[in-house]
């Protein structure tokens, strides 16, 4: 017996949006439980519970504890980096413009708030003891950086060495901001850590300032 196309594929495309409706449930209640229990004591019994599903569904996803907070992990990452890349895609190929956008991404509310930071800062505390937890972040860091540095290089083509520093400058920065914002929030906003990482940007290419002052 056959059956039209259109008879077939749709089940299996229900069953995908299915699936992915399910695995979406279940990481973002993976993050609340990460904020609510701390990441040591996130199990799939808590995110079961904050995602309103058995823990069944969690195990039969991801397997293991581990393994969903491997692809947690990994899922954090993906939706950050479409969050700067559709920043620096979306804006004038200026590479000035470029590195303005991508660093005004990073301080998105969307994407950088106390809740987003506790997860962060749960996983890259415990780098040292779970590898996977590295590699992520190295392949997703060095995406990131390789963008940086592709954008200074274009800004100051005559001067690599002086290029590289301010890329490592930048990235650094933002990262330490991230960290103020998550450990001092009452001394520091997005608003604030954002004019301040611009008007370093400013010392740093002082060649661009006049434009930069502009953005």
């Amino acid at each position: 017996m056959t059956f039209p196309p259109n008879e077939i594929e749709r089940p299996r495309k229900e069953r995908k949006e299915n699936a992915d409706k399910r695995r979406r449930q279940v990481l973002d209640a993976t993050y609340r439980s990460i904020v609510s229990n701390g990441l040591v004591k996130t199990t799939l019994a808590t995110v079961a519970q904050q995602a309103g599903l058995s823990q069944g569904v969690a195990v039969f996803y991801f397997k293991s504890k581990n393994g969903l907070l491997t692809e947690a992990l990994r899922d954090l990452y993906e939706q950050y980096q479409s969050h700067w890349s559709a920043a620096i895609a979306t804006a004038d190929p200026d590479p000035v413009v470029q590195l303005v956008a991508l660093i005004r991404a990073d301080f998105d509310p969307a994407i950088c708030n106390r809740e987003i930071l506790s997860v962060w800062f749960a996983f890259w505390g415990e780098q040292a003891f779970v590898p996977q937890y590295g590699e992520i972040t190295r392949e997703y860091d060095d995406n990131r950086s390789r963008a940086i540095q592709k954008m200074c290089q274009d800004l100051l083509p005559g001067d690599p060495d002086r290029a590289a520093n301010i890329a490592d400058w930048i990235d650094t920065l933002t990262d330490g901001y991230w960290q103020n914002l998550y450990l001092f929030p009452a001394n520091y906003s997005n608003a604030s850590a954002l004019e301040s990482s611009l008007k370093c940007l400013a010392a740093l290419l002082p060649e661009f300032a006049e434009k930069l002052g502009r953005l």
